[in-house]
């Protein structure tokens, strides 16, 4: 007996040379988790992005913006890592050059690596494209950015996604570096600013109103990583199903997450608060417009955070999965040369415009794509927690679908849904959104220029999204 104590003794203290945890094991409860902080608050004042009738560059910085990441380490070696920005997307490209980054560095799979925006409207522009027939020319991806200042723009907004590169590969190894033993938590409060905001108008329009009776999700779910050494709160992750766009100001920060963020790490010295966009696509914070109502929208946040401190918490046992897939999504019928033409003469300048993009494209010889890849990603805590997260500003009706169908399938254990991950390339509509039209039914597809989207979104396009990730998760089930 007293010789197994005493090897017992030796292997944590060789444990914990190493820098691993005394008895780390698939199923306990203790990881190895990092937190790290970067500001990426741009240094030359560029375009904004989030309002297209924006004609002209920031003129201050209100708040600073940040990138966050967590990662995680069961005793397996399984790995998880977290990457949050307050920006208004992800780009794709800028996703593939992380993972590519972390998979060489630390031979993370990519399946592995989650990356979230909060969709601020007051952050930097971070998207470029091609005209059609450009010759290799690229273009501020906002049409008022006058001509003159078109070489300027394009140069600032790639040298800032190269900064932003550098910035997230960097947080990922400072968190790595500064992994320690902890406990992981699952808590959940509610918060109650968002509200639906397709409001109905005349038979099939809407308007972008406060709608009190369409759906919404006011659950905030708050992962808290405490240390195993003395129990102190290190980081908490939360999450909220509402767009950033209390504030339009010609000035940078990060709208209502941000200040929930800066709040509640005010009040918690040396904790890190990290925000994980929802299903916020049809949802908006109201009241909005003025300064106030984002500083008090942030306030009510990082109250609710507080809250789920107190309340009921789950604690999260390893082993940690995860799996990507990127789905292709159909789009209903593109629009022959004929329609288009039809279209360039609208008295709607935006389907104007977007006519005479597409129409250039088959003018110059080339073919509207027919479909995107649009992605999807599982994580599972054990047997405690599920996360499930799709690419887009997706509408609320998937968080409350997901939370459902996931829950049963899981054995009535936690679900938490996020959109606006690993790319933003437009809305994505559920089946009823879809056939009500609107702005996020279809509409929005003719503002992008940095991904063509040459009409809305095919039917059937809930049901496959939906029936990847519980395919995904049902996968992730297995022992």
């Amino acid at each position: 007996m007293i010789n197994s104590i005493t090897m017992n003794l030796r292997g944590i203290a060789l444990s914990l040379l190493i820098g691993g945890s005394p008895l780390l094991g698939a199923g306990d409860d203790t990881f190895k988790v990092g937190v790290a902080v970067a500001d990426i608050t741009p240094k030359e004042l560029g375009w904004m992005a989030g309002y297209s009738a924006r004609k002209g560059p920031a003129l201050k910085v209100l708040e600073p913006i940040f990138a966050k990441a967590i990662t995680m380490e069961d005793g397996e070696s399984n790995r998880l890592v977290i990457v949050t920005m307050d920006l208004i997307g992800v780009p794709r490209p800028f996703r593939d050059a992380v993972e590519a980054a972390l998979q060489t560095k630390f031979d993370l799979p990519g399946d592995a690596l989650l990356i979230n925006a909060s969709h601020t409207h007051s952050g930097p522009m971070i998207r470029v494209y091609k005209p059609p027939g450009g010759n290799g020319e690229v273009k501020a991806a906002y049409e008022n950015v006058p001509e003159d200042q078109q070489e300027l723009r394009v140069k600032q907004t790639q040298d800032y996604l190269k900064f932003l590169e550098k910035k997230a590969v960097g947080i990922v190894d400072d968190a790595f570096k500064s992994a320690a033993p902890s406990k992981m938590l699952w808590s959940k409060t509610r918060c109650g600013f968002a509200i639906n905001r397709r409001l109905p108008a005349a038979a099939g329009q809407w308007k972008n109103s406060p709608n009190p009776e369409g759906p919404v999700d006011h659950e905030v779910p708050v992962l808290q990583v405490k240390s195993s050494e003395d129990g102190k709160l290190k980081a908490v992750l939360f999450g909220y199903s509402c767009h950033a766009t209390v504030l339009s100001l010609m000035e940078i920060n990060g709208d209502w997450p941000g200040y929930a963020q800066r709040y509640f790490e005010e009040d918690h010295p040396g904790v890190v608060a990290m925000f994980v966009n929802g299903c916020s696509g049809d949802q908006n914070p109201y009241p909005r417009r003025m300064l106030r109502f984002a500083q008090r929208h942030g306030q009510s946040m990082a109250t609710a955070i507080e809250a789920a401190l107190d309340t009921p918490s789950v604690a999260l046992t390893g082993p940690l999965r995860s799996d990507l897939s990127w789905v292709d999504i159909a789009y209903q019928e593109p629009p022959g040369k004929r329609v288009l033409e039809k279209r360039v003469e609208s008295a709607d300048k935006y389907e104007a415009r977007h006519a005479a993009f597409l129409l250039e494209i088959l003018e110059q010889g080339g073919e509207l794509p027919t479909s995107y890849p649009v992605p999807v990603q599982v994580f599972r805590f054990g047997n405690e927690l599920t996360m499930a997260t799709l690419g887009g500003e997706v509408v609320i009706d998937y968080s409350l679908r997901l939370k459902k169908e996931l829950s049963e399938l899981t054995g009535g254990n936690p679900v938490w849904v996020a959109g606006y991950s690993n790319d933003v390339m437009t809305y994505i509509p559920s089946e009823r959104v879809l056939k009500e039209g609107g702005y996020e039914g279809g509409e929005a597809m003719r503002f992008a220029r940095s991904t063509i989207h040459p009409a809305p979104w095919g039917p059937g396009i809930e049901d496959k999204l939906v029936g990847e990730i519980v395919g995904m998760t049902r996968a992730l089930l297995k022992p």
